[in-house]
């Protein structure tokens, strides 16, 4: 069996609703498609069939994949959860670098909710994985490509 994988209810939902969208819309216009394809005789040089076809292989693995991500996951939802000031799976971390006076806000969250842009960093990332189990007011040591940068927790929110 696959290990779990960790997501949050945000990440969760999200997924839930694209397989949605994938079975109840783009499955059945592709069919439909393919059916419309068919239709305009030989199969061997219609570009239109083969479009269709293609985008049903990609519809099918995705449906496979989201389904699962979604068997295998772990729903993790901080907010039900006592704050105890320490960093786990989907809180927000409030973060100063000690050397620029640069704060950041970081969520972590699952790999597929991941989005640096949006402040969401994977569990797996470099910096989830030094702050992962540690507390406000810490001091954690990230290595970066250019070196070691250090943050000091300020804050850590389970929302």
């Amino acid at each position: 069996m696959a290990d779990r994988v960790p997501m949050t209810t945000a990440g969760e939902s999200r997924l839930r609703e694209e397989l949605q969208k994938l079975k109840s819309e783009d499955r059945p216009r592709v069919i439909a498609a393919i059916s419309d394809a068919r239709e305009h005789g030989d199969l061997k040089e219609n570009a239109e069939y083969h479009a269709a076809r293609e985008q049903q292989s990609f519809i099918e693995g995705r449906i496979q994949e989201i389904e699962g991500k979604l068997s295998a996951a772990q729903v993790i939802d901080v907010t039900t959860m006592d704050n105890t000031g320490k960093v786990i799976f989907g809180t927000t971390v409030h973060l100063l670098n000690m050397d620029s006076e640069e704060q950041v806000v970081y969520k972590i969250v699952g790999e597929d909710e991941a989005d640096i842009k949006a402040g969401k960093i994977s569990i797996s990332s470099p910096i989830a994985r030094a702050l992962v189990g540690k507390s406000e007011g810490d001091v954690v040591a990230i290595r970066v490509p250019s070196g070691t940068v250090e943050y000091e927790i300020e804050e850590v929110e389970y929302v």
